[in-house]
């Protein structure tokens, strides 16, 4: 219940300050293990997950700097979320969002890691490809652009609405890791992840993916791949 409420005081939220450009709702599974990714460009970022995932076992996971706030202390409990500390290895959330997925719910996940300063994708980290190895979960590639802190301030200060664009992928799977080839495997993993993404995100957006050769002239024998990736 308390879930639901919150859907729609964001929704409603968002039709106030901004116009959402949204393609590939039907991409996300309506039950099942999944993992959304995305690139992570503001604040609002985490609003749009909220919405974006329009189901009750959502596994949320929270930054444990928050956990100080009486209000995200409050928000994190009444959501049952995972208080996630960023600041090293954090192998009992871990678990737990293991644990979750394993039993069906969707988590969402942006594999830099942290807000770019840049405005464009940053190097990706293997957590978001271990719980997808780890898991059998289905993964959800997500490129969405409009939600830069810059951006936002700016527009808002201004009176603006946001114009917020969110494009979602077919989903895929990755295979179950290899002890022998563990390493290896969730570089080749994460790098599977962060192309579908930067594929999809306008030129500007795509940072050191830029040049990535899954991201070549059309000609590439390996453009389809990503361009297409319900192929």
């Amino acid at each position: 219940m308390f879930l639901h409420g919150l859907r729609i005081l964001c929704r409603l939220i968002l039709k106030i300050i901004a116009r959402v450009d949204i393609q590939g709702m039907e991409h996300i599974p309506a039950t099942g293990g999944a993992l959304i990714v995305s690139n992570h460009l503001g604040r609002l970022d985490a609003m749009l997950g909220v919405v974006l995932a329009d189901r009750d076992d959502i596994i949320l996971m929270i930054a444990d700097k928050y956990e100080k706030s009486l209000f995200w202390r409050f928000l994190g409990n009444k959501l049952n979320a995972i208080w996630l500390n960023r600041e090293e290895a954090d192998f009992h959330a871990l678990r737990e969002v293991t644990k979750r997925l394993q039993a069906g719910g969707i988590s969402g996940i942006a594999p830099e890691g942290t807000r770019s300063k840049t405005e464009s994708l940053l190097p990706g980290k293997p957590g978001a490809a271990y719980l997808a190895a780890k898991t059998g979960a289905q993964v959800i590639p997500v490129a969405l652009w409009g939600t830069e802190d810059r951006v936002v301030k700016e527009r808002l200060f201004r009176l603006r609405r946001l114009d917020i664009h969110i494009r979602i992928g077919p989903a895929f799977t990755l295979p179950a890791l290899k002890r022998a080839t563990r390493d290896e495997m969730l570089a080749q993993g994460t790098d599977e992840i962060m192309t579908r993404i930067a594929a999809m995100l306008p030129e500007q957006y795509r940072g050191v993916y830029a040049d990535h050769p899954r991201l070549c002239p059309p000609h590439s024998d390996r453009n389809t791949a990503v361009l297409e990736p319900g192929d």
